[in-house]
């Protein structure tokens, strides 16, 4: 796959680089100099530019890529200005890190794809780990539902997912099952599974929801 990512503070050089190790094809943007010298062993391609300048993004191709993330930090005007651009030149994807969710409103409307707010996410993340510590890993997907993974509680070791009826106690879902022994994924798990200590559990469900099941 193609990317590209515009903006190289520490999330943009850390998804750009990401990318690059998972083999994927990164071409890298920033003003900076000292910055762009650092990505160049983790990019397909290294470009010293303005973002803000149109002639520069077209001569990328980025309209080629399957997704390019912006991450131009707190600066609103010049998020705005390339997410406009990349629209204009029809980007499949534009992902963009916002600084707060008032920024995140206004990049929304102009033609952003998918926004990214690190901090609050890593806030949920942390808070929704100290109140439920049988969460391993949480996940907001909108305003209302999450994903998560779940160590199960002691109630649950031994019996199948018949027993539990969680969907219709709980209204949450088994997606999926991530066994430590042997480690396997097993996706959509039948009603007769039964669930060991050692397991993973991936739950999806209103907030509010989840925290009945994931609490201590």
């Amino acid at each position: 796959m193609k990317f590209g990512v515009i903006g190289l503070g520490n999330f943009g050089s850390t998804v750009a680089k990401a990318l690059f190790e998972a083999g994927h094809d990164v071409v890298v943007l920033d003003r900076d100099r000292d910055r762009v010298q650092a990505m160049q062993r983790y990019a397909t391609q290294a470009v010293i530019a303005d973002a803000t300048q149109k002639e520069i993004l077209e001569e990328l191709a980025l309209d080629k890529m399957d997704a390019v993330i912006v991450s131009l930090g707190k600066d609103l005007s010049a998020s705005v200005l390339v997410t406009l651009y990349l629209r204009d030149l029809k980007v499949k994807k534009i992902v963009v890190k916002i600084a707060s969710e008032d920024h995140g409103r206004v990049l929304d409307r102009v033609g952003a794809t998918e926004i990214v707010f690190p901090e609050k996410d890593m806030a949920l993340r942390l808070a929704q780990s100290l109140i439920s510590p049988n969460i391993l890993d949480y996940l907001p997907l909108s305003p209302e539902y999450s994903l998560l993974e779940l160590a199960p509680p002691k109630e649950f070791i031994g019996k199948s997912l018949a027993e539990l009826r969680l969907r219709s106690r709980f209204g949450v879902n088994v997606l999926a099952v991530r066994q430590i022994i042997p480690e396997r994924m097993i996706i959509n798990p039948s009603a007769d599974f039964v669930i060991k200590d050692s397991d993973v559990l991936v739950v999806l469900g209103k907030r509010e929801d989840l925290d009945k099941i994931g609490g201590p």
